[in-house]
């Protein structure tokens, strides 16, 4: 049993995005050749997840997306964001984090109400953040013309760590008092990161 929890746990440690049961059941059986039972895959996540739990570790396994990954525990979300708050910053330039922003709040939206909304043409700031994969096309739009709608892409929510859009901060979030005089300090965005990824454990 051991060596398989091994095995479960180098795959989850690997896997860039969370990895389904499903996933795993597929891999150790034409790793091992043998059907193992599903029951007994869980019983080695449960009993990882676990191990995980101690206060030794900075970092434990999340059932996540319909799969399993290793995540930064809540108490280092903090140093965390900051890390990639400064990284953000030096990555996306202020237009890049502004149409972003208009996307995640306002998706699907068009190129139209994105350079409505700030005022200034987004083609080079949508194209940047198209590259990245952190914006996609949603599709078009069923008025004239059918202009692309633009949403968040697979990369967003693992760029800012969060799991679901509900994560993100809400307009109330954002209210300054009103009896606070000049402007608002920056939000640090909260993360959940997997630690760094090795080479799948031999046998």
């Amino acid at each position: 049993m051991e060596l398989l929890t091994q095995h479960i746990e180098s795959l989850i440690f690997a896997a860039k995005q969370p990895i389904s049961l499903a996933d795993i059941h597929a891999c150790l059986e034409a790793v091992a050749g043998t059907n193992f039972a599903v029951a007994e895959l869980q019983t080695a996540i449960a009993q990882l997840r676990q191990r995980y739990t101690d206060d030794s570790f900075s970092f434990e396994i999340v059932e996540i997306g319909g799969g399993y990954q290793f995540l930064s525990k809540p108490a280092f979300h903090h140093s965390i964001g900051i890390h990639l708050k400064q990284n953000i910053k030096k990555r996306l330039s202020q237009a890049a984090l502004e149409t972003l922003s208009i996307v995640a709040y306002r998706q699907p939206v068009s190129k139209t109400e994105l350079e409505s909304i700030r005022g200034v043409s987004c083609d080079y700031a949508i194209q940047k953040l198209l590259e990245r994969e952190l914006v996609v096309i949603a599709g078009r739009a069923e008025t004239a013309g059918r202009p692309l709608l633009y949403s968040t892409g697979e990369k967003f929510m693992d760029y800012f760590g969060i799991s679901t859009l509900r994560d993100l901060p809400q307009p109330k979030d954002f209210k300054m008092p009103e009896d606070v005089i000049g402007t608002p300090a920056e939000i640090n965005e909260t993360a959940a990161i997997a630690p760094e990824k090795n080479n799948f454990l031999d046998n």
